[in-house]
């Protein structure tokens, strides 16, 4: 059967809005790691200092590491944007489960993203490695409403489909 050009249309628009927001994950953590959360772990310097710092103590924010991590949610959104431009069969709330997807797993690479520059925080100002950066904690409830958003979609999707199916004599 054959997509309507409405469900085309929903379809595309939900996966350009999907990869905005998981761009918009992406691009915050990276503002949390590399600047509002060394800033936060050592008040009154300037990044440049800290930098310096970190420097001459072998240490770094390892920045082209925490870019990569941060950039795999993005493009496999923007995979799956032009995989469904390209007229894929796929459905609305396929397209809506999968960002979700995408946003409940963006504390796993936050974590792995931001650990070394954690550690090397740690390590150059003998402070704790953990977020001093309150501001993380948007990034948790993101992720904790897509989760619950996406349970609650995965039910209804269930429910529907329970619905269709023809009753078995």
């Amino acid at each position: 059967m054959t997509p309507s050009v409405s469900d085309r249309l929903a379809v595309i628009l939900v996966s350009i809005i999907g990869t905005v927001l998981v761009s918009a994950y992406a691009a915050f953590s990276l503002l949390q790691i590399l600047w509002l959360n060394p800033r936060a772990a050592v008040p009154g310097m300037t990044l440049q200092q800290i930098s310096q710092d970190m420097s001459a103590e072998g240490e770094s924010m390892m920045t082209p590491l925490v870019v990569s991590v941060m950039s795999a949610g993005p493009i496999v959104a923007i995979v799956v944007l032009v995989v469904v431009a390209m007229r894929a069969p796929w459905k609305t709330p396929t397209v809506v489960m999968f960002y979700l997807s995408v946003l409940v797993l963006g504390p796993f690479a936050y974590f792995v993203a931001s650990f070394g520059p954690g550690m090397a925080l740690a390590d150059t100002y003998w402070i704790s490695g953990e977020d001093h950066s309150p501001w993380a904690r948007i990034l948790f409830a993101v992720s904790g409403v897509a989760l619950l958003t996406l349970i609650g979609v995965t039910l209804a999707v269930g429910r529907t489909q329970r619905a269709h199916r023809p009753a078995v004599v």
